[in-house]
């Protein structure tokens, strides 16, 4: 009984691709952990830089150089680590389309 559940947990998983498209508002919920310093939607308040309507490629070459420690940072370098390159296409994408 417990190989049959693997089993089709393991086709579920299959049949969804990455899993990343299952949530229709992961891509939301995802770019809301960045608004304690970009502020809600990535409009910021002052101080950090408004993540709203920036193009996408320019925001991912963005996180690209916090990755690699070409763009110095005090915290960025290490979040962005934290998230796989399709998370961050998401997020990106997120905040291109922020008006």
């Amino acid at each position: 009984m417990k190989l049959k559940l693997a089993l089709a947990a393991l086709c579920l998983l299959g049949a969804s691709g990455s899993g990343l498209a299952q949530d229709p508002h992961l891509a939301r919920n995802l770019a809301a952990t960045c608004a304690n310093c970009h502020g809600t939607n990535g409009h910021s308040a002052g101080g950090m830089e408004t993540l709203a309507g920036q193009p996408q490629e320019k925001l991912l070459q963005k996180l690209a150089d916090f990755r690699s420690g070409d763009k110095p940072a005090t915290i960025m370098h290490q979040i962005v680590k934290g998230y796989t390159d399709e998370q961050l296409a998401l997020i990106t994408a997120w905040f291109a389309a922020q008006k």
